[in-house]
């Protein structure tokens, strides 16, 4: 009888998005098949200690009792751990601590299968600015934008607020430049609105990244989303659209609320689910990304006789894995199953993993 694989399913940890993390990996232990492999769950608190399996199914289940750490809750003890006992990590982290590379180098000193991007792909497609600058780079086209530093706000608001307005047009999207799931987000409609915003994102962030908004005051754009899957030779789902029951797709929209509708596949012509496909495979490279990433886009209202401009919004390396998040219900859409998804995943893990060992990381 084939060896089954032994998978350890990481989940919780410092972020504000604890709580997603929680309903993702539940989701995936689950649905992922128990005959092809051993599962592993394994815990991070919210203040960022290790959980082994039986204290993380107390953290799973959102026991609100103390939960009484053992010896191998210690960090270095649970990475010594994986590298011992498990064949491939699946990271269900979103936001800080899990999607932003810090995670992913311990896997890598670990030298240990793990799904998703690597350092520098998660770190890319956490920071918005950087990643802007990528798309930038590879000539992808985005709405204007400009990045400050808190610091810079914090001792010249007056000066920032100038910059801004000399380079942006209203509404206005300031954001974080790393925080996951639309936190610390505003939609800014005119200056007066503009100081709260700031500082709100200051809040979450050292970096602060400010969007003009596409289509102009009172106009919606259209908000797409595209799955991509693969390490070398990445494949796309068919678009997606999100219609939110707010102003935007903000947290509570994604979260919280009833009122968003998702449309799969996109009410699109062919040749544009065919250009933003292909944007979202150079996104993913772009950012050198492996294994998943959800990529995001705007598209102007359609006018009459006129050509809506799609613009590259940003993208996600590890978004909502429940299944009924955006992601898996795009793959589904296009052929995959949530079960088949994993199983894909896993693969694509071991595939990377392999492909890493042609790499001499010494003198001989």
């Amino acid at each position: 009888m084939k060896k089954k694989l032994r998978i350890g399913i990481l989940f919780g940890g410092r972020s504000g998005e604890h709580e997603v993390s929680l309903l993702s990996a539940a989701s995936i232990l689950k649905a992922i098949d128990k005959r092809k492999y051993d599962v592993v769950p394994i815990g991070i608190t919210k203040s960022g200690q290790w959980l082994p399996p039986e204290e993380a199914q107390s953290l799973l289940a959102g026991s609100t009792a103390p939960i009484q750490l053992s010896a191998s809750s210690d960090l270095v003890q649970q990475s010594s751990r994986l590298t011992q006992t498990l064949d491939v990590v699946f990271p269900v982290l979103h936001g800080t601590f899990g999607e932003d590379g810090t995670i992913q180098g311990l896997f890598e000193l670990a030298d240990i299968a793990y799904v998703g991007s690597g350092v520098l792909g998660s770190a890319a497609g956490m920071d918005k600015d950087v990643m802007k600058k990528l798309f930038a780079a590879s000539n992808l086209p985005q709405t204007p934008h400009l990045a400050l530093l808190r610091s810079q706000w914090q001792s010249t608001p007056a000066r920032c607020i100038k910059q801004i307005e000399a380079a942006l047009q209203y509404p206005l999207f300031v954001k974080p430049a790393n925080a996951g799931s639309s936190v610390g987000i505003s939609k800014v409609h005119e200056r007066s609105e503009l100081t709260d915003a700031m500082d709100l994102a200051a809040s979450y962030d050292r970096k602060l990244v400010i969007e003009q908004g596409v289509g102009g005051p009172g106009v919606k754009p259209r908000e797409l989303e595209v799955a991509v899957l693969g390490n070398d030779s990445p494949e796309a789902s068919v678009v997606g659209e999100i219609v939110p029951g707010a102003e935007f797709y903000d947290y509570d929209a994604k979260y919280h609320s009833d009122d968003s509708i998702p449309i799969i596949p996109a009410k699109l012509t062919i040749a544009e689910s065919k250009q933003i496909r292909a944007m979202a495979i150079e996104a993913f490279r772009a950012c050198d990304c492996s294994g998943l990433a959800r990529v995001d886009f705007l598209m102007e209202p359609t006018a009459r006789g006129k050509k809506p401009a799609i613009y590259l919004n940003e993208l996600n390396t590890m978004p909502g894995f429940t299944s009924i998040s955006m992601y898996p219900k795009l793959w589904k859409a296009t052929g995959l199953s949530y079960k088949q998804l994993i199983d894909r995943l896993i693969q694509l893990a071991l595939e990377r993993h392999r492909e890493k060992q042609q790499t001499t990381f010494t003198r001989t």
